[in-house]
């Protein structure tokens, strides 16, 4: 291999790998955005249900 065919290599590798990196960020992004709404659903629950029980004792 000559210098000019490991340099496409190189440039070819980190071209790819930095495209499954911005691949990972953005797919970590969203996982944290359903990670939130789940988390806000949880908790909306979690008060419905209070309340509800709340108003359960109360009768």
């Amino acid at each position: 291999m000559n210098i000019n065919d490991f340099e496409t290599s190189y440039r070819d590798a980190m071209a790819e790998a930095l495209n499954e990196l911005q691949s990972a960020v953005l797919l970590l992004e969203q996982l944290q955005r359903k990670i939130y709404t789940i988390g806000n659903s949880v908790q909306n629950i979690n008060e419905n249900m209070e309340e509800f029980i709340n108003k359960e004792k109360m009768k």
